[in-house]
């Protein structure tokens, strides 16, 4: 016979932990995120988070089969922050901008976790209010749906790059982050015109711009294509 399923709510463990919290799915993703920040992808364990809660690792499995569905829980709820006050406009184009700038946002305020979760895809409340929302600001645009399809693919796959590409550089130890900055003023501004004519004159330009991330005008560049596509005729 099948195994009889146990009904959400008579999973949860009521009774207080050790130090005195009622354990709920948002109090050990709160949790998690801040194991991830404190010890890195690697630090978070189920015997570790348990013990930081006070609980039994065990008892975590009453609220996540694993801990791959916890990390999934982790991204979702980053995207579930991003997403906190936000609201539409009749600004279409200001509205995509400020979701792609709130996702990225969120995902690099927790650098580690964001390494762990942007490549994934959860199907969780938050990332589907997400999708719903990009696709709402595209449909009040007037893209036809396969266009808004389209538009949509590249917006959230190009932030989510960026907030994965962004974030490792900041989840690397302090030392080779500052050490990888430098690279552009101690190599890049003295390589000569003679043996690299293009490099030489953009140097100071590279300097300026190759330690901040690119995203804001990538997102540009996203929003500035389908707005001209839009107001393409026929």
């Amino acid at each position: 016979m099948p195994k009889k399923v146990v009904p959400e709510g008579a999973r949860r463990r009521r009774r207080p932990t050790k130090t005195g919290v009622v354990l709920s799915e948002q109090l050990i993703v709160t949790t998690a995120l801040r194991m991830l920040r404190e010890h890195g992808g690697e630090g978070l364990t189920a015997r570790r988070l348990g013990a930081a809660l006070g609980a039994d690792p065990s008892t975590l499995y009453r609220y996540f089969r694993g801990m791959d569905e916890l990390i999934l829980a982790v991204g979702d709820e980053l995207i579930g922050r991003a997403l906190r006050g936000w609201g539409a406009t009749d600004d279409w184009r200001a509205d995509l901008r400020e979701l792609g700038l709130r996702i990225h946002a969120a995902y690099l305020a927790h650098p580690q976790a964001a390494v762990l979760t942007a490549s994934r895809v959860s199907g969780r409340a938050n990332e589907i209010a997400a999708d719903e929302a990009v696709l709402g600001v595209l449909h009040r645009a007037g893209f036809p749906v396969r266009e808004a399809v389209r538009v949509y693919h590249c917006f959230i796959d190009q932030t989510l790059a960026f907030a994965a590409l962004d974030a490792a550089a900041l989840a690397l130890p302090e030392a080779a982050r500052r050490a990888d900055e430098a690279v552009w003023q101690a190599t890049y501004a003295r390589l000569p015109a003679t043996t690299h004519p293009h490099i030489a004159p953009a140097a100071r330009h590279l300097v300026a711009e190759m330690n901040v991330s690119a995203y804001p005008a990538a997102l540009d560049m996203l929003i500035a294509s389908a707005a001209s596509e839009l107001a393409r005729p026929g």
